[in-house]
């Protein structure tokens, strides 16, 4: 079975790796969970700036935030990922590369190549 995707949820998604702080916060989420003094210092971000990126991804459902006393713990929602992918592969095509498809596609309707030697 299929699985349709909320065009919002994949704006969301979209939009928050625009930016190339949040497509860095994300890849060092993917190798562990981290807290977000620890993930501003390694960025070189000042607090309020990661915290407004921290913000972008969690309402795109990207990250999940944990506080444990005075720490708030980041760690990635891998389904989010899963979606984005999921998405991405229905524009995979199967059966070669993007000129064999043309080629194909152009042989289907019977068109021709035009021959531009010699043309100027």
């Amino acid at each position: 079975m299929k699985k349709i995707y909320k065009s919002q949820d994949l704006d969301h998604v979209f939009e928050a790796l625009a930016n190339k702080h949040r497509r860095e916060i994300i890849y060092v989420l993917s190798l562990q969970p981290c807290s977000i003094s620890r993930l501003a210092s390694m960025r070189s971000l000042s607090l309020p700036a990661i915290h407004k990126h921290i913000k972008v991804l969690v309402n795109a459902g990207m990250i999940i935030r944990k506080k444990i006393g005075r720490t708030n713990f980041l760690t990635l929602n891998r389904e989010s990922l899963r979606g984005l992918q999921d998405w991405l592969m229905q524009y995979h095509t199967y059966w070669g590369s993007d000129l064999e498809t043309l080629e194909n596609y152009t042989q289907y309707l019977g068109v021709e190549e035009t021959n531009n030697k010699g043309k100027k």
